[in-house]
């Protein structure tokens, strides 16, 4: 099972008030590691785009007036992501999208019933609770380049994506949301199991030594630090 990276764009923020997908962009993850395999296409979405959408992803009525819909290139785009698992941040937008793009062409599935799907947004508010987990906020905390990032694009912030979530889940062979619980729910059993033990142990303090050194390491790190 591969990792497909997926992000959308669309005409609007609503799919209950009839916006469709104008962009589908798809990077696929093997073992970790990136591949040159990719599904990326622009859709004619027979409407128009609200205006504070085109601001977010620059892409206008008369770019896309030429585009294929997405009845053309709906066999293909399943035929690449089915099977495997989905990487999406704030999944429920983009599968809601997808899957209304699916109802209209009158086709009995949906994306999650071919694909296992992991939100990586519901991820990082999980293991970064209480702070920005936009995809600029975590391309900022795991160091990685957006500096191309100037306006919203599928195949771009698919890209970005599959980076940041590497960073993410570095060390871990276990990749699903539910994985991750699972490691986290065993890590916290743990703590309180030694929490709760009676034994006694000494408590050694740094030198000064030892604490000017750290703290020329914290110094070095400056504002890249993760904590």
């Amino acid at each position: 099972m591969d990792l497909i990276v997926l992000d959308t764009e669309t005409t609007g923020l609503e799919v209950g008030e009839g916006h469709r997908v104008i962009e589908v962009g798809c990077v696929c993850l093997r073992q970790r590691k990136h591949t040159d395999h990719k599904f990326h296409s622009y859709l004619n979405p027979g409407r128009g785009i609200d205006p504070g959408a085109q601001e977010v992803h620059g892409i206008s009525s008369e770019f896309l007036s030429d585009k294929p819909v997405f009845a053309e290139i709906a066999d293909s785009f399943l035929e690449f992501i089915k099977g495997n698992e989905l990487v999406i941040h704030n999944a429920s937008f983009d599968i809601g999208f997808l899957n209304r793009e699916l109802e209209i062409l009158g086709l009995d599935q949906k994306i999650e019933d071919i694909c296992r799907v992991t939100d990586s947004l519901r991820l990082a508010r999980e293991m970064h609770p209480g702070q920005r987990n936009s995809l600029d906020a975590l391309c900022r905390r795991y160091s990685v380049d957006n500096s191309g990032r100037e306006l919203h694009g599928a195949l771009l912030d698919a890209e970005i994506l599959s980076d940041v979530y590497l960073a993410m889940t570095g060390g871990q062979t276990l990749l699903s949301l539910d994985d991750h619980r699972e490691i986290a729910n065993k890590a916290s059993t743990a703590s309180t199991k030694y929490k709760n033990r009676k034994d006694t142990f000494p408590i050694v303090r740094a030198s000064a030594d030892e604490n000017e050194a750290h703290q020329k390491w914290i110094d070095l790190l400056g504002n890249k630090s993760l904590w």
